[in-house]
């Protein structure tokens, strides 16, 4: 993705202050999240394979390459139960 991003180790990400906001503006890019995150939670449970999340706190835009665990409905789960809010992703890849 764009080379804006500042890479993070996943260890740092509970200590980051995120915002209610969306990152997204439209549906169609909500919905390509979605199916983005989907992936990224089947590569993580079958073939533990870690994706870039590619996203934003109430500082800057940050990329953190971790393995998904688990996504809900309003947050993507990574390891040691750290987590990002969904509508704070740009992108999974």
């Amino acid at each position: 993705m764009k080379p804006n991003f500042e890479t993070i180790s996943k260890e740092v990400i509970h200590l980051l202050s995120f915002p209610q906001a969306d990152v997204l503006a439209t549906r169609e890019e909500v919905h390509q999240r979605q199916l983005e995150l989907d992936r990224a939670l089947a590569l993580g449970n079958l073939e533990h394979s870690k994706i870039r999340i590619y996203f934003e706190d109430n500082e800057s835009k940050k990329v953190v390459e971790t393995t998904v665990w688990a996504v809900t409905d309003q947050r993507v789960i990574l390891k040691q139960g750290h987590s990002i809010p969904i509508n704070r992703i740009y992108k999974s890849a």
